[in-house]
């Protein structure tokens, strides 16, 4: 067995089963650029879950105009899918975890194409026919990010997983880059039904190329990616593995469908949950608001400035994502080497420590950037001072939510989908709870002290992080004893 394989087979991520397949074979036959190309498939399917949420925000305006509805209704629509974005992973995330990764996502991607439809053809004296729909649209599109989690922890290894992480979120994060431009545009040009047909095309399109080119990689159906699985779990035109894959057929070995909801027994799980929750509400209450605030604030600027407004958080997140994932596995191997330099990697290693050790530093940041923005906004300065402290909204927050990520699918391996849901299911219901009140909250306290509040929220999470890598260890040695996790 090679040094790498011993290191596999004592990582505290792997489970028996996955100790045993090392010790003959690699964790996975894709090679590298294998893997990136499977990355780059999911993270093109990731795109549209908040591509479908923030092309959205720059028409709120209209449609409150052309639906004869208060900009807080319009928001309900926003606040309705959050909600449904959160639920939705739950089912399809399990089913997964069960049945593979590829039909799912396929399924979604479809669903959001039929729903965007009906959005488009919507009537403007249907308010609720607007409020249904979104419901399906965010059924259809949501699940993606938690299924494309879970190709990550089927095909790569805890020491390359925070570098692959992070860069999969690229996908889900050009959305708030390019999603409001696009919104704004197409409203302004095309009129805001525009915006569904569009949505509809794309995501019609990402289906057909996933039919053509995505492997199964779910690990009880196609192993480490070297056995065949049924015909339906096949990619129409194979491009990774061909060379190294078994050429006999299996038959489809499915896990039992296993309720998620039962990882939010654990409490390190559901600390991490909680925690990337309300990072990511802070976040929602920002963005959500940029189209309202900016149009206040600067009155001169039409739908397709205030869209490009959105350029600068996306972007921030953008940044964040592509960089975070390289320091997590950079500081992910110097906790490593300063451990275990002169004995080979066990189950006491601290994944948690390795993991979250600089978050304390990011939420610092993320906090000044949010609390700093609300008291830009309030005074009405140069536009360029909130677009550049949005910038730093945008960074930090991915950071942070991609450290806790990666280490929540480092704790259970396996279920990558089913631990993803559950993360939507926490933080898009905290998320939409701030959508809802985030204009109430502004109308009673102006933008700097709103943003003062956020940015407390932060603060009084932070000892969270501390929690977990006290508690880390006992409750990951309890839970491979009790499961095998």
């Amino acid at each position: 067995m090679s040094a790498q394989n011993a290191a596999e087979s004592n990582d505290p991520t792997t489970t028996p089963t996955d100790k045993e397949e090392t010790e003959t074979e690699p964790y996975s036959i894709y090679t590298r650029r294998g893997k990136w190309f499977i990355v780059a498939l999911t993270a093109f399917g990731g795109l549209f879950s908040p591509l479908s949420s923030n092309i959205y925000f720059p028409a709120i305006p209209t449609l409150a105009s052309v639906f004869h509805k208060s900009v807080e209704l319009i928001n309900l629509t926003v606040t309705i899918y959050i909600a449904f974005q959160g639920l939705a992973p739950m089912f399809w995330g399990t089913l997964a975890d069960s049945w593979g990764r590829r039909p799912m996502f396929i399924c979604c991607l479809v669903l959001l194409s039929g729903s965007c439809v009906g959005l488009a053809l919507t009537p403007t004296n249907t308010y609720w026919l607007l409020l249904f729909l979104r419901c399906f649209q965010a059924a259809g599109s949501a699940s993606t990010i938690a299924l494309g989690a879970g190709v990550i922890g089927d095909i790569t290894e805890p020491a390359e997983r925070g570098g692959f992480m992070g860069v999969y979120n690229i996908g889900p994060m050009v959305g708030p880059a390019i999603g409001p431009v696009i919104g704004g545009a197409l409203s302004d040009t095309l009129g805001w039904r525009s915006i569904f047909w569009f949505l509809c095309i794309a995501s019609a399109a990402c289906a057909v190329i996933l039919i053509l080119f995505l492997p199964e990689t779910l690990r009880s159906i196609a192993g480490n990616g070297s056995i065949t699985p049924p015909l339906l779990w096949r990619p129409v035109v194979v491009v990774v593995g061909q060379k190294t894959r078994a050429s006999v057929n299996v038959s489809l070995q499915r896990k039992s469908f296993q309720n998620p909801f039962r990882l939010l027994f654990n409490p390190d799980i559901l600390i991490l949950l909680g925690f990337n929750g309300l990072v990511c509400a802070v976040y929602y209450g920002v963005t959500a608001s940029i189209s309202t605030i900016f149009h206040e604030t600067y009155p001169a600027l039409n739908q397709t400035q205030l869209g490009l407004c959105y350029i600068a958080i996306g972007g921030g997140m953008l940044i964040g994502s592509a960089t975070s994932g390289q320091i997590l596995d950079w500081d992910y191997q110097r906790v490593k080497r300063g451990i275990f330099s002169e004995k080979p990697e066990d189950e006491s290693f601290p994944i948690e420590k390795a993991r979250m050790r600089l978050l304390p530093i990011l939420l610092a940041f993320y906090v000044a950037c949010c609390a700093a923005y609300g008291w830009c906004i309030e005074r009405g300065v140069s536009i360029a001072a909130p677009l550049i402290l949005v910038i730093g909204v945008g960074f930090f927050s991915m950071a942070l939510m991609n450290a806790t990520q990666t280490l929540i699918l480092d704790l259970v391996p396996g279920h990558g989908s089913s631990v993803t849901a559950c993360n939507n299911l926490v933080r898009c219901g905290l998320s939409a709870a701030m959508v809802a009140c985030i204009q109430p909250i502004l109308a009673a306290l102006r933008p700097g002290w709103t943003y003062v509040l956020l940015a407390g929220i932060c603060v009084i999470s932070s000892p969270l992080i501390y929690v977990v890598m006290h508690i880390g260890p006992t409750c990951r040695a309890k839970r491979r004893a009790r499961t095998g996790m």
